[in-house]
């Protein structure tokens, strides 16, 4: 999908513009992704730019099928690995 940049003539918008809002899920989905950011240490931008959307007809922007399937599965993976490690803690050589 390729979207007509914007040209404002006189304060007016091009005829040839076309505009969309996010999803809800689109939406979450950012949230997410900051939040994995935030825990991980991690850069968002390269996150952000792998997401995939597709336009609806309600002129929505939604997660592409593909993408939600693949992202789901990575970040129950993550998570999957975060409860191991924390059930399963390093020897840290201290004895109490």
């Amino acid at each position: 999908m390729q979207i007509a940049p914007c040209v404002q003539l006189n304060g007016e918008k091009s005829m040839n513009e076309e505009t969309h809002t996010m999803s809800d899920e689109l939406i979450a989905h950012i949230a997410k992704l900051v939040q994995l950011a935030i825990l991980t240490g991690t850069d968002i931008v390269d996150n952000l730019r792998m997401v995939e959307v597709v336009s609806s007809d309600t002129r929505q922007l939604s997660l592409s099928s593909e993408y939600r399937e693949v992202s789901d599965s990575q970040i129950e993976k993550l998570l999957g690995e975060l409860e191991s490690a924390v059930e399963q803690p390093e020897d840290s050589g201290v004895s109490l």
